[in-house]
């Protein structure tokens, strides 16, 4: 039976269709490229100052293989910062072991190191953390973190850089 006007299937192709459209809008450039950030550059500038793996986190959204960043196991004391802009993101205090192959923390350094998104580019919505000086991507926040916050920053480790205190 073909998608002809008036039958079910048309029907039913539709309706799914205009259900769909809302989720999709979400697949294309995250919210957090699109607001004003305090530290701004072109493509062309991100692309000279980043690695190919950095541009591919921080500017395309993209998510590094699990246990791939030397960042996963950092065991000293000290600060991770944006790899794009050098904004102070997250304490060794606040890092721990989620073993889900990726850096993860409880927190961020302070309440305005990071900002959030809703991301739905795998069909349902997830919390993007993003550089709140310059909106590169980290990574997203879940809610199966340890105390006090219950919250786990799931990072890559190509969107930080690590100084040792």
């Amino acid at each position: 039976m073909a998608y002809t006007k008036g039958s079910r299937r048309f029907f039913l192709g539709t309706a799914v269709a205009g259900f769909a459209v809302p989720f999709l809008g979400g697949c294309g450039e995250s919210p957090a490229q699109a607001k004003n950030f305090k530290i701004t550059k072109t493509e062309a500038e991100w692309r000279a100052k980043l690695t190919k793996g950095e541009y591919y986190i921080l500017r395309d959204a993209g998510t590094e293989r699990a246990y791939t960043s030397p960042l996963n196991t950092e065991k000293r004391k000290g600060t991770f910062v944006c790899a794009g802009c050098g904004n102070k993101l997250y304490s060794s205090a606040h890092k721990y072991d989620s073993g889900t192959g990726w850096p993860s923390f409880w927190q961020a350094i302070d309440k305005g190191a990071v900002g959030t998104s809703t991301d739905y580019k795998i069909g349902y919505p997830r919390t993007e953390v993003h550089c709140a000086d310059c909106g590169g991507h980290l990574g997203h926040i879940f809610g199966d973190g340890p105390r006090p916050t219950g919250k786990r920053h799931c990072i890559n480790g190509l969107a930080l850089d690590f100084i040792p205190a």
